[in-house]
């Protein structure tokens, strides 16, 4: 795929076959805006195929023993080990990633989420088998919703595609699954490679087309039972408003405005090295990325200076170079939109200390921006209060720690969060009142497949990754089983007192 070629934009049922919505797709390299592969866009009427080929396979795949559904994802993670390179090069070329990080971090993460899922698969616990009551024996079964529904963003398109089909097929649904129009490739290749292992036709589909058209589609459609949806805060707000028409089970990761909160007492190069890796990972389109720095006032100027002058050596190029460091935004929409943000700080009276524009020369072709470090913002401006999803981190300075930890909860976000100190104490209080799904101390980014994934107040709710997903994924029904033998149970008289 690193050239121009038609591909199919729906693999459901089976087989991969091309859209019938009459809506042409195009997939670009950002980093130059050459075109990589072309389609014809998934209608509604693509995205009813693909959900009654999971409908139908659902009754088998959501009653097989857990361990065929472990060896399923085991052979999965066995083929994507295989290809791995070729998986590393489609996501650096549809999303501009340099091919270091989708080498390095994108497809072996991938692939260490489905060995994670195939032994989780195995491990979906209830309560306790019990007479609560002393006359009945309760327990719990843990089972599949039904048809998910899902939504993924552009910015990881691999991993993100696999947070949403590995813990729902792992528990024992089937899925149709939207990847964002613009970066589907691997996704495509994800569904066609489930179908290579045998996982079983309609367990894994993927439809290609706009959110407006094939998203909408798939929201509201009666045959699915649960929508997971990741990307921003108001589509977010509209796959709940169409979600509500048929009652589905909502999950929601939305957008990030992370904090990076540096105290006095921090070792100012950890800070300095975790604040440059937290802001420019994937040229910030990372809703965790590091966005608003917060420094203590002694350490505030060195601080601000240390990141200008990594800023300043980050090597921009080509994303098929092993030397470059940042790639392109995703697209000239993102970067005009990261342009906007910053443009309109500097108006504002803020200090563009590094960066702050596109680069020129022979970048200039395609989607790149500078890294930006900015100063003297108010609190409430919209640099520090929205998510720019580009590579700006925003410096203010604080005095307190209570000033500090307010400054850090204050916007509506509460996804993810920083704090850096060698402080027991302060990680501690930190850790305890920065509200938000992930607090990291003395890091910012890493994440591993055995831990949660999701946020606070309008980042949404709901988990991946990690067996704390599969309470997404999977309903509660409580089993209740008289041992008496009696026919008239003591609690009847509540209801009637002749004796028969």
């Amino acid at each position: 795929m690193a050239s121009s070629n038609q591909v199919n934009a729906v693999v459901a049922g089976g087989e991969p076959r091309p859209g019938t919505s009459g809506e042409l797709g195009t997939v670009t390299n950002p980093a130059d805006n050459s075109v990589v592969a072309t389609m014809e866009f998934a209608g509604a009427a693509d995205v009813d195929y693909s959900v009654q080929a999971a409908t139908a396979a659902f009754p088998d795949w959501s009653t097989a023993p857990p361990s065929v559904r472990s060896s399923a994802l085991l052979r999965l993670a066995a083929r994507l080990e295989s290809r791995a390179e070729e998986y590393a090069q489609v996501e650096s070329a549809q999303s501009g990633k340099p091919i270091r990080l989708t080498r390095e971090f994108d497809v072996p993460g991938s692939i260490d989420n489905v060995a994670f899922f195939a032994g989780a698969a195995r491990n979906l616990e209830g309560k306790a088998a019990a007479e609560w009551d002393g006359v009945h024996t309760s327990y719990i079964r843990r089972e599949a919703v039904g048809v998910v529904g899902s939504i993924a963003p552009w910015n990881y398109p691999l991993q993100m595609a696999m947070w949403k089909i590995l813990p729902a097929i792992a528990a024992g649904n089937t899925i149709v699954l939207k990847p964002a129009a613009i970066t589907p490739l691997t996704s495509l290749m994800l569904a066609e490679d489930a179908l290579a292992v045998d996982i079983p036709v309609g367990v894994v589909n993927v439809v290609v087309g706009s959110g407006a058209v094939a998203g909408e589609a798939l929201v509201s459609h009666p045959g699915v039972s649960m929508v997971s949806f990741t990307g921003s805060t108001p589509i977010g707000q509209r796959v709940m408003e169409l979600a509500t028409a048929t009652v589905k089970r909502v999950h929601l990761e939305l957008g990030g405005k992370a904090p990076f909160v540096v105290f006095d007492d921090a070792d100012l190069e950890a800070a300095i090295h975790g604040a440059v890796a937290g802001s420019l990972i994937n040229a910030g389109q990372d809703c965790t990325a590091a966005t608003r720095a917060y420094v203590q006032r002694p350490l505030f100027d060195a601080f601000v200076a240390g990141v200008a002058d990594f800023f300043s050596g980050v090597v921009l190029g080509d994303p098929a170079d092993p030397a470059t460091d940042m790639g392109p935004l995703v697209s000239r929409r993102q970067q005009l939109s990261v342009a906007g943000f910053v443009d309109r700080a500097r108006a504002a009276g803020a200090t563009v200390v590094t960066g702050g524009a596109a680069p020129q020369g022979e970048l200039a072709a395609g989607s790149y921006y500078l890294p930006t470090l900015v100063t003297g913002a108010a609190q409430r401006s919209e640099i520090v209060q929205d998510e720019i999803f580009g590579p700006v981190l925003v410096v203010l300075p604080f005095d307190s720690d209570d000033e500090g930890l307010a400054l850090a909860n204050d916007t509506p976000f509460g996804l993810a969060a920083s704090a850096w100190t060698t402080s027991l104490l302060r990680a501690m209080r930190a850790s305890r009142e920065i509200k938000a799904g992930c607090v990291w101390i003395n890091d910012h980014i890493p994440i591993v497949s055995e831990m949660p994934h999701g946020g606070f107040k309008q980042s949404g709710f709901g988990k991946d990754m990690s067996t704390y997903s599969f309470d997404e994924y999977t309903q509660v029904k409580h089993v209740s089983m008289d041992i008496t033998g009696v026919a008239r149970k003591s609690w009847h008289r509540t209801i009637f007192t002749t004796t028969r």
